[in-house]
């Protein structure tokens, strides 16, 4: 009986080979790549678009006057260069002081954010880890609190904190931000813990930790991209915020960064374009350098947080 040859059984029971492969991943290629650079110029232009006004507020921060208020546009300083406009943003007499200003908003961003964070992470730890009464309720309440625009209670609030003898006070204005501040904090926390399972710590208690020892080691380190996070936006919130600053702190010695800045356009005088973007930079610069502090873990954070609510 002859052996059938396998070199021959192999050719023939093998099936072609499709002409076509090649050509369309050489065409899927082709579109991949012009979909990239695509999407490439575009998120060059999106950038372009949200950085030019903040290179427009610095390059018009060391022009002079008549040159901001010039029809023909000035990109570069060039020769027309000058500090003038930062010394007269701090060192001018004849307005609110920028020293004080910058203390005052330093001191208040810095208590609302430390307070917050507390109370928030308490309040998100009870809220997540615990069944009690009225559980539910409270969640609601944060959300309707949330929803409740500040400018709506601005005379409640000014009689709140002129009853306690709070005007133009630190502590006062914080106690305000932070009636803002801690819904939206609480509740942005809570999604947080709730992405850290209570199995780990229970696993660490099994182990021999004690339920502060297992939470402190297992469980903060996990939460503390999303009290980052969430201390950004506090940070912020309290920063930049002008309209309860304007009704709370009435004298030029209490005054906020954002308070000091309105001191540069007057209705008897004309802007002072040239020290408001200055101002604005002055402004800036500490979120920036706060923005670089916590970058790394702030990315943690936002990615984490918006996996599980």
């Amino acid at each position: 009986m002859s052996t059938l040859n396998p070199t021959v059984a192999g050719t023939a029971t093998t099936a072609p080979r499709s002409s076509g492969s090649g050509p369309r991943k050489t065409r899927e290629g082709q579109r991949k790549k012009v979909s990239n650079i695509v999407y490439s110029v575009i998120a060059v232009v999106v950038f372009a678009c949200s950085a030019f006004p903040v290179y427009w507020m610095i390059n018009s921060s060391f022009l002079p006057t008549n040159l901001i208020r010039n029809k023909d546009l000035t990109f570069f300083p060039g020769a027309s260069f000058t500090w003038k406009n930062y010394e007269d943003a701090i060192f001018n007499q004849e307005r609110a002081p920028f020293l004080p200003a910058l203390g005052n908003s330093v001191m208040v961003t810095f208590f609302v954010l430390i307070v917050s964070m507390v109370l928030a992470f308490m309040a998100s730890l009870a809220v997540t880890r615990f069944n009690f009464k009225g559980r539910k309720a409270f969640i609601i309440a944060i959300l309707a609190v949330q929803m409740i625009p500040g400018e709506a209670m601005m005379i409640s609030i000014f009689r709140i904190v002129d009853g306690w003898q709070l005007l133009n006070s630190i502590i006062g204005l914080g106690i305000v931000y932070l009636s803002g501040v801690l819904p939206f904090t609480i509740w942005t926390l809570r999604g947080f813990v709730a992405g850290v399972p209570a199995e780990l710590e229970e696993a660490a208690m099994i182990d021999g930790c004690s339920r502060s020892k297992a939470f402190w080691r297992i469980t903060f380190p996990l939460l503390a991209p999303g009290l980052v996070a969430t201390g950004v936006f506090a940070f912020i919130q309290a920063w930049n915020e002008f309209v309860m600053a304007l009704i709370i702190m009435t004298r030029p010695e209490s005054m906020t960064l954002p308070l000091w800045l309105r001191t540069f356009q007057q209705a008897t005088q004309a802007t002072n374009w040239g020290g408001l973007m200055a101002g604005s930079v002055l402004i800036a610069i500490p979120v920036v350098i706060f923005f670089l502090i916590v970058q790394g873990r702030m990315t943690g954070g936002l990615v984490s947080g918006a996996v599980k609510g």
